[in-house]
């Protein structure tokens, strides 16, 4: 088998906030030249770990609309709460997933939990945009919200465990649902330890580094940093001297038109122009 080679390791930019809950690490969005090789996924915000003072107050962001994506959050410390106008809502806390199809649209509202607020601690998560091929962008929209307990755990050997998100691997299947085939996998890697990953050919492959550091085929990457790769090949090699938390996305490419604006990500501009008239109509819902 062919192993896939790096195309960038791309290093954190400077945080910024969303709302006032989430400083986060906006690691690639749509508008970046690079989506040939991250498509299916669009966007991904990393909140590297940030510990928040107790409050009475709500930490988040407020009501706002998407159209023509999945938003996919992984909470790994900390409590967020999501309300949408689908009726989809739910707190998702440590090892949780929360995976929402705006598809046609929706108005959703994302919080740290009024527990965690009041009690205040350590927050990271981060959250991916997924893009829908042009023939699901307008179906009706989903939520799942999917506790830790529900992932299938693989064990490549003693010193490696994967939790499998979404998608097949090794004879397990993610609860997860998509629309097009994509692998999710949280990786955890002892000290001193190693594992080969096998994918399928031709497909996008994206490594974040959330914790300790790693050789990706013999090449050294850093905490924080992501690993992009060619589409060709199948194995990566990964190996960790101090151990180290891995967010491994794979996913088939999507090869459409992208036009992007704000909330928004269809196929055309007349499609981004007309979910602003949809939204600003009540089209969408709205939070009660």
């Amino acid at each position: 088998m062919k192993q896939k080679v790096i195309k960038y390791i791309l290093n954190p930019p400077q945080k910024h906030w969303v709302g006032n809950g989430f400083h986060v690490h906006t690691m690639f969005h749509p508008g970046y030249d690079i989506y040939y090789y991250t498509t299916p996924f669009l966007m991904m915000d990393f909140a590297a770990p940030k510990k928040f003072s107790s409050t009475r107050s709500k930490r988040g962001v407020g009501e706002h609309p998407h159209r023509g994506f999945e938003t996919v959050t992984f909470a790994f410390e900390g409590e967020i709460e999501h309300r949408d106008s689908a009726g989809g809502g739910g707190i998702i806390g440590s090892g949780d997933v929360q995976w929402m199809t705006a598809a046609s649209g929706v108005v959703h509202e994302e919080f740290h939990s009024p527990k965690f607020a009041q009690i205040g601690g350590v927050f990271e998560m981060v959250q991916i945009w997924v893009n829908l091929p042009q023939k699901d962008k307008m179906t009706a929209p989903r939520y799942q919200g999917i506790k830790n307990e529900k992932f299938p755990i693989i064990n490549p050997n003693k010193d490696v465990e994967l939790k499998l998100v979404s998608g097949k691997y090794d004879g397990k299947i993610g609860p997860c649902q998509s629309f097009t085939p994509i692998n999710i996998i949280q990786t955890k890697m002892q000290k001193n330890s190693n594992f080969l990953l096998s994918l399928d050919d031709k497909t996008n492959l994206l490594v974040l580094i959330r914790k300790g550091s790693v050789a990706v085929n013999g090449n050294q990457v850093n905490e924080h940093q992501l690993v992009i790769f060619e589409r060709d090949g199948q194995e990566v090699e990964l190996s960790s001297n101090v151990g180290a938390e891995l967010l491994i996305l794979n996913g088939e490419p999507i090869d459409e038109p992208v036009f992007s604006h704000g909330p928004f990500v269809m196929n055309t501009r007349e499609e981004i122009v007309e979910a602003f008239e949809d939204y600003q109509s009540g089209k969408m819902g709205h939070l009660k």
